[in-house]
């Protein structure tokens, strides 16, 4: 699986005009599928995350995680980040898993970073034409790939 994070001020998602998600202080999470990736690698992405220290703390330091400030999540799913370049000039998206298969496993994600205690998780529709609203924060913008933390194809 493979995330960007924003730490936002606010972000929220519409789907047709409307506004079917939106948080305030916290993330703004784009997450994408590959075909191997399974229920571990959505759990081990939710307790990166929530654990990640990219929050500030009294001195202006990078030292808190979004579970130390109570910080909301909102997810959207974008198959987009598994999109290959490298040849031509329309992207390949033969990477990215099948929304049969993506599905369930944004929604495993959603229960996971619940499960790790962050309260407030929004969502954007799977599959749905979506405008997402980003007010970045410092700016910070993280880059999460389970594939780089050994963890790929180990489902246990």
């Amino acid at each position: 699986m493979r995330a960007i994070l924003q730490r936002v001020k606010r972000g929220a998602v519409s789907v047709d005009g409307q506004v079917v998600g939106a948080i305030g202080v916290g993330l703004v999470v784009l997450v994408g599928t590959t075909h191997d990736d399974a229920p571990a690698q959505a759990e081990a992405l939710a307790r990166k995350m929530a654990n990640l220290r990219i929050f500030e703390d009294d001195a202006g330091k990078m030292n808190l995680s979004a579970l130390d400030v109570g910080a909301e999540v909102l997810v959207i799913s974008q198959f987009t980040l598994y999109a290959d370049c490298r040849r031509g000039r329309r992207p390949s998206f033969t990477q990215a898993a099948r929304p049969e298969v993506a599905e369930p496993l944004i929604e495993h994600f959603v229960r996971a970073l619940q499960a790790e205690g962050i309260s407030r998780v929004a969502t954007g529709v799977f599959g749905a034409h979506m405008l997402v609203e980003i007010h970045n924060d410092g700016p910070v913008t993280i880059i999460l790939d389970t594939a780089d933390d050994g963890r790929k194809t180990k489902a246990g």
